[in-house]
């Protein structure tokens, strides 16, 4: 006990004499603190960005906007779809379109400072084999010919950790189960930019509310932030994807062309408010057909179809349409058209792609080369939701994944747009706007 009140009125005289000093003490840490924390990232010009985005991804799905901060791919696209030199040189196929063989350009390095050589940069396909002949040059083994093989590899490749050859690095990957919770890269000015993703865009919206995000990108519609007087707000078309009802074309009813064409036609896209598309292929594509048939609004014309149909078909007609929360607007307006020519509209909302439907307003994402083989082609069951036959298209698709000269190739695209538009298997509305949202 006498030791411990000698040690107490010890620090107690200690904290009396030099009180002063000790509060200047911490007082001086907190500044330093507040220096290094805030302050010196300012001066520096080194900022940390926070983004949110709509949409469920793995590490494998990541946007590819995001992926080319990161790394580059063997070729690189250009904004009309064309391949151009990426990481490689060079490609060429010497067996039409089996075998591809790419040549890596001189002084390329990964961001971890190790050089580039062909056995580091890994594409992971499933129905193709990869060989490195020496530290330039991969060999692709395809299972059959593909023309478009070029574009599919102007996706980034990255070593183990995701470490590319972009300007931005990788810091931290977080997950939330399977699926991508945030991502936050870096560059070499020490600058930061924090991706963070959500699973709607009603939550990706209340994150920017709450302040979790300062940005948020690609929503559809700007409110509630259009009476925010703190928030800009940005708007684009989204040329990359379209909106279309596409139908069931195995349907008893949509199975008849005369009533697509005649839904198609009965649609006013005009009230939409949105850039027009009429085609499946992006208006930006080099294989764009400017001249398919536009489904101008023309309620005559679609009530004269309808008229023509047998009385056990056209009386009693029901449409089931069915769409996600986001377009519930425009599903509305559609259904408004489409009673106007004495159809009965049941609309039904709901998440992802329905396994059973008659009609389904949905946002869709557009290749960036025009094969649109999987989208169209009758022997692709689970990606072809149309459920489409057509022995013309299934023949042009073939041919075009199989065609190595450009303009053979967009001669093909161009027939194909023509035939499957004219043949209404879905009704082409529009390209979105979007907007970016920043505080």
């Amino acid at each position: 006990m006498p030791n411990l009140r000698y040690t107490v009125r010890l620090v107690s005289a200690f904290l009396t004499r030099f009180k002063i000093l000790i509060g200047l003490g911490i007082l001086f840490g907190i500044i330093f603190f507040f220096v290094l924390k805030f302050l010196l990232p300012a001066f520096s010009g080194a900022t940390t960005q926070k983004i949110g985005i709509t949409g469920r991804y793995t590490p494998s799905t990541i946007p590819n906007s995001i992926l080319l901060m990161i790394g580059d791919g063997l070729t690189k696209l250009s904004p009309d779809g064309s391949v151009e030199p990426g990481l490689a040189t060079s490609w060429e196929t010497p067996d039409k379109g089996k075998t591809w063989i790419f040549r890596l350009k001189d002084g390329l390095f990964w961001q971890d400072g190790k050089k580039v050589v062909s056995s580091d940069v890994l594409y992971q396909f499933s129905d193709v084999v990869s060989e490195n002949p020496d530290d330039k040059t991969i060999v692709f083994k395809l299972q059959n010919p593909y023309s478009a093989f070029p574009s599919v590899v102007s996706k980034p490749a990255f070593k183990k950790g995701l470490l590319g050859t972009g300007s931005w690095l990788v810091k931290k990957l977080s997950l939330a189960g399977s699926y991508v919770d945030q991502i936050s890269l870096q560059n070499k000015n020490g600058e930061k930019i924090i991706y963070k993703f959500y699973p709607t865009e009603e939550r990706t919206k209340l994150a920017f509310q709450l302040g979790e995000v300062d940005e948020i990108k690609d929503v559809l519609g700007p409110s509630p932030f259009d009476t925010w007087k703190k928030a800009k707000i940005a708007e684009d078309v989204d040329t990359g994807e379209y909106v279309a009802v596409f139908f069931n074309n195995q349907d008893k009813i949509l199975a008849d062309k005369n009533i697509r064409q005649a839904l198609s036609y009965a649609i006013d896209k005009d009230s939409l408010g949105q850039m027009r598309a009429i085609s499946p292929i992006s208006i930006d594509s080099w294989a764009y057909n400017p001249q398919v048939k536009p489904y101008s609004f023309d309620l005559e014309k679609a009530k004269g179809t309808i008229s023509k149909l047998p009385s056990d078909v056209k009386d009693g007609l029901v449409i089931n349409l069915t769409t996600a929360p986001v377009l519930l607007p425009t599903a509305e307006k559609i259904a408004k058209n489409w009673e106007a020519l004495g159809i009965k509209v049941n609309l039904q909302v709901g998440s992802g792609i329905p396994t059973d439907y008659q009609a389904f307003l949905a946002i869709f994402d557009i290749p960036e080369d025009p094969d649109q083989y999987s989208i169209w082609h009758s022997t692709q069951t689970a990606s072809n939701i149309t459920h489409y036959q057509n022995p013309r298209i299934d023949k042009l698709l073939e041919d075009g994944r199989s065609q190595l000269d450009i303009e053979e190739r967009r001669r093909t695209y161009l027939d194909f747009q023509r035939f499957l538009v004219e043949d209404s298997p879905a009704a082409f509305l529009y390209y979105p706007t979007t907007y970016t949202i920043t505080r």
